[in-house]
């Protein structure tokens, strides 16, 4: 694990054609919306509120999908997918509409929640000017999607926190029987997990108990020693360094091509021997379990252990640019109003 203290190069975030988009779709949403809306959509850039994020079904500040038309409900998702590639688009979908599946499996089992479940229950924020000379940035939110976008000098895009999580991961009942949600997350782990020899497994196995829930929780700075250590990435075989690549890119890769394409210089810029992966909790189906693959610039964390280990809670956090604090802090440096 690393110091806090630790000097990391700053993430590659130039990506000019993404904020084009993001520019054009951010713009489309407040321009559908009347003068009451955008005042409940909007906040400075500066200041608490964009820091504001949550995967659980708690209400939160922003326009919710409920108080918008068709029309403004079509441009908030368009804004939405900018950031996405399209795996995470359709993932991201994919968890929105099982909130009617969920509250259908919680009556039928007479376990209703205390919150509505409902795909309408997600909130769309914007902050600053897009297409300004200043940052800006934009969040969704809602039950296990959790996106925030700050953009810096019309050119510079940072996308972490990046939040999925899954309730129900395996649908139990209904036409959608058996279809799951976060599968690859799921089970390129276990595979990962199940290749290490005994000897392997006394160091990546750390506890036989996997914790209640993502241990970096949804706190505004990523804790770099949350995670467990588990085993080094050198003392991994070398198709068991392909499993773990090929894990971490898929939590990379659930943001656009470019931004992805950038974010993953720099998990490489590093070094992969400082890379390591932790397992908790047992190796069989349906157990509760949790693993995390951490470096000194970032850490993936999944858990799947509530809801009889039907629950699924997975993020992909950076130390030092989430938030996009350090694109930002190298804007402030050299601008001469700041």
């Amino acid at each position: 694990m690393t110091s806090t203290h630790e000097t990391i190069p700053p993430a590659p975030s130039s990506a000019p054609e993404a904020v084009k988009r993001m520019t054009a779709a951010a713009n489309a949403f407040l321009n559908t919306l009347d003068d009451s809306q955008r005042a409940t959509a909007t906040f400075p850039f500066e200041g608490d509120e964009r820091y504001e994020w949550a995967y659980t079904p708690i209400d939160r500040n922003g326009l919710r999908v409920r108080n918008m038309s068709d029309e403004q409900r079509d441009a908030a998702f368009a804004l939405m997918d900018t950031a996405y590639s399209e795996r995470g688009i359709q993932t991201a979908h994919q968890i929105v509409e099982l909130e009617t599946l969920l509250g259908e499996y919680e009556s039928i089992t007479n376990n209703v929640s205390q919150f509505e479940r409902d795909i309408d229950r997600y909130w769309f924020s914007v902050f600053g000017t897009p297409g300004s000379d200043e940052p800006w940035g934009f969040r969704a939110g809602g039950h296990h999607i959790g996106l925030a976008i700050s953009i810096v000098n019309d050119e510079l895009v940072a996308y972490n926190p990046l939040f999925f999580g899954a309730n129900p991961a395996t649908v139990k009942h209904g036409p959608h029987e058996g279809m799951r949600i976060l599968v690859e997350e799921e089970d390129w782990a276990r595979a990962l997990v199940r290749s290490l020899s005994d000897e392997q497994k006394k160091i990546a196995v750390v506890d036989p108990v996997a914790p209640a829930d993502i241990l970096t929780k949804n706190y505004r700075v990523a804790d770099p020693n949350a995670a467990p250590t588990g085993i080094a990435f050198s003392a991994l075989s070398d198709g068991q360094r392909e499993s773990l690549v090929k894990l971490v890119k898929l939590y990379v890769n659930r943001a656009a091509d470019d931004l992805a394409a950038n974010y993953w210089r720099h998990v490489e810029a590093v070094g992969m021997d400082r890379w390591s992966f932790a397992w908790a909790g047992p190796e069989e189906p349906g157990q509760g379990h949790y693993y995390a693959v951490s470096a000194p610039n970032f850490v993936v964390e999944y858990d799947n252990t509530q809801n009889g280990a039907n629950h699924i809670h997975s993020v992909l956090r950076d130390f030092h640019n989430d938030w996009g604090e350090d694109i930002l802090a190298a804007h402030y440096k050299h601008s001469d109003h700041h």
